[in-house]
């Protein structure tokens, strides 16, 4: 992951390169290549108060500049209204995200590496500068912080309520604009001058694209001068953590190390499996005590839905089985009428009880963890209560007219309510509506049904595992009655529906050729499979809806409403590529050449990962072409996905194939 100086050079681009630094607790750093903030989300601290929510960001940047003689060039880059002050990125000869974001800057001689990353488990960022080259002498660095102490969903502005005091101590500095935010310890080895000022109007380029507010003021308390010499480093770490000393060299070493250790246990040398690989890390993170799952970056924290959808890519195929136990402890221990949560909110509050195939994706990823992980006793002690709670709400009925319907399949009956991973809803306009009994909700019913089955027969309840056979029997036999669209040749959308029927051509169908052999015919699925290919399939995901259907979106893209007007109404999505591979394979059999035209599908997420957010995957593209990236622009599912398609469908084959010619 390395960007060279033609890149780093062009403004544009380099302001399109992100780089993301996670911490593990649900806080990070995340800016550009240029070293433009763009987004409102970018910034050097960035901290769960409550991990993972309650996310505040403290320190939006530094503005830096090298001095030598009568000589003097930035490091640092911003957008103001109208104007690009200062310009470092002209002076930019490269930049690599490996093992975390280094840039490398030269002009008159000199030349400066600048390094920052955030130590896994603490609320804090190390930056550090060295001089590089030969020859090198002296120089002063200047740096001067930022900070708006704020909400990260808001924006900071000029005002008489901060407060513009600071505790200066040898090596130490500590500010606390407002008293109900959490105090900035900086730990350096410069000399600091404090001298208060306000940077006015900055610009978000890419939140003026979402068309939301994109100016902000930013409160500068001062100043660090450092001798730069070369054989040393210049050390800045910023954190919310009051400690008497800091020690950046272990806290590097460590980190190091930490990194290189997770892809040591890579199965392949496929390179897109290694990048993805690597990429899983960033989104396990604390919930209390016990792990979560955020759902994407920059603004989602942990969902229901995602984090099981993503659970078996994230942990199972990376051997993560402890991580994924907590995963499922910790949603466990949230079960509400037999509801798996669908989001925790950002500040705490009580979780939202508003999906209607959470829950069985719990069910579904508590059966591959028993797979991988071969714990029943955990699963009997952890997960068993919880799956019998879902399975017999499902069956009662709970929130929104959820319930078992007398054909056996699962179905909703609340008018407007968006239950589905299709849910917007923009005031009383349903976009997506799938009321009724969606396609993919009955594929998750029947195996959340052979999956208790299993549990039941382990634990020795004949009685209940008798009782999950009639139900999932009696499931399947209605599946294959009533979604069969003969005149189109595929699945219905949804059946029984408010207005009947709905025989969109959309990807949900994927998922009854995946989650149950008995669903679907072998001709009727590779009819299924042919048609996604040539209607839905693109090379960085799947669309939403067919280009043909008149209400289909090319784009997404403008007001908050004309973007969720096409979140689902045919804009790409890359983690339906996942179970897109393991029907394919599933379908046309495991064979080394089905398997290395698998592994074709998921080769535009190669060149993706080099394109927006570096080493990850965005979460959603626009349905035509060029597809360009759109949403958050790293994604759980749309990396863990992926990933366990590679891992469990695709294997080596691939490789041995380009091996032998």
């Amino acid at each position: 992951m390395t960007v060279d100086s033609l890149r780093c050079q062009d403004l544009e681009r380099a302001l399109a390169l992100e780089w993301l630094e996670t911490n593990g607790r649900g806080g990070y750093a995340s800016g550009t290549v240029a070293g433009a903030n763009t987004r409102r989300y970018h910034a050097l601290l960035l901290v769960a108060r409550h991990p993972p929510v309650d996310r505040v960001v403290l320190v939006n940047h530094l503005e830096e500049w090298v001095e030598a003689g009568d000589h003097a060039f930035p490091l640092s880059t911003n957008l103001y209204r109208g104007a690009v002050h200062p310009d470092g990125y002209r002076y930019c000869e490269g930049f690599s995200a490996d093992p975390w974001p280094t840039w490398r800057y030269a002009a008159y001689g000199m030349q400066v590496e600048r390094e920052l990353f955030c130590p896994h488990g603490r609320d804090m960022v190390v930056v550090r500068w060295r001089l590089v080259g030969q020859g090198s002498s002296g120089v002063l660095l200047r740096v001067r912080p930022m900070l708006s102490c704020r909400d990260y969903h808001a924006n900071h502005h000029e005002n008489a309520d901060l407060h513009n005091h600071a505790a200066i101590e040898e090596g130490r500095v500590t500010w606390q604009p407002y008293v109900s935010l959490p105090a900035v310890h900086a730990f350096h080895n410069g000399h600091y001058q404090h001298g208060p000022d306000w940077y006015r109007d900055v610009q978000y380029r890419t939140e003026q694209e979402r068309g939301l507010d994109p100016i902000e003021d930013w409160w500068s308390p001062g100043e660090w001068a450092f001798s730069l010499m070369p054989g040393s480093a210049a050390e800045l770490v910023l954190s919310t953590e009051n400690l008497l000393s800091l020690d950046v060299g272990q806290l590097m070493t460590q980190e190091r190390r930490r990194r290189e250790g997770r892809l040591q246990a890579v199965p392949t040398g496929d390179r897109l499996t290694r990048r993805l690989w690597a990429a899983t890390d960033a989104y396990l993170v604390k919930r209390g005590d016990r792990q979560t799952v955020i759902a994407g970056y920059p603004w989602f924290t942990d969902w229901g839905r995602d984090s099981f959808v993503a659970l078996p890519g994230l942990c199972l195929v990376t051997g993560r089985y402890d991580m994924a136990r907590q995963v499922i402890e910790a949603f466990a221990a949230q079960i509400s009428q037999g509801m798996v949560p669908n989001r925790f909110p950002d500040r705490g509050e009580p979780p939202d009880y508003n999906t209607i195939d959470a829950s069985l994706w719990f069910v579904h990823a508590v059966g591959r963890y028993l797979h991988y992980s071969r714990d029943l006793t955990g699963v009997r002690h952890i997960a068993w209560p919880a799956i019998k709670q879902i399975l017999e709400g499902y069956r009662r009925g709970t929130r929104f007219g959820i319930r078992m319907d007398d054909d056996g399949m699962i179905m909703s009956a609340a008018d407007g309510a968006q239950l589905t991973w299709m849910d917007v809803k923009i005031g009383d306009w349903a976009v997506t509506p799938r009321q009724g009994k969606p396609v993919e909700v009955q594929a998750l019913w029947v195996r959340a049904l052979a999956v208790a089955r299993e549990l039941a027969l382990q634990f020795s309840e004949p009685d209940y595992a008798a009782q999950c056979l009639h139900d999932r029997l009696r499931a399947i036999e209605s599946f294959r009655a009533r979604f069969w669209y003969q005149t189109g040749g595929y699945l219905f959308d949804v059946v029984d529906g408010q207005t009947g029927d709905d025989a969109s051509l959309r990807p949900n169908q994927i998922y009854a050729l995946t989650l149950d052999d008995q669903l679907v015919s072998a001709p009727h699925a590779r009819q299924i499979l042919q048609l996604i290919k040539e209607r839905l399939l693109t090379p960085v995901g799947l669309r939403t809806l067919a280009p043909e259907d008149i209400r289909f979106r090319s784009c997404y893209r403008g007001t908050v409403t004309e973007r969720d007007a096409a979140y689902h109404q045919g804009t790409v999505w890359p983690f339906l590529l996942g179970a897109f591979v393991t029907a394919w394979v599933k379908t046309y059999g495991a064979r080394a050449s089905v398997r290395s035209e698998a592994r074709g599908f998921l080769d535009g997420l190669l060149f993706h990962l080099d394109e927006v957010c570096l080493g990850q995957v965005s979460e959603i593209f626009d349905g035509q072409k060029p597809h360009d990236a759109r949403g958050c622009c790293a994604q759980a599912w749309s990396v863990a996905e992926p990933l366990r398609a590679l891992i469990e469908d695709i294997g080596t084959a691939h490789e041995k194939e380009l091996a032998t010619g």
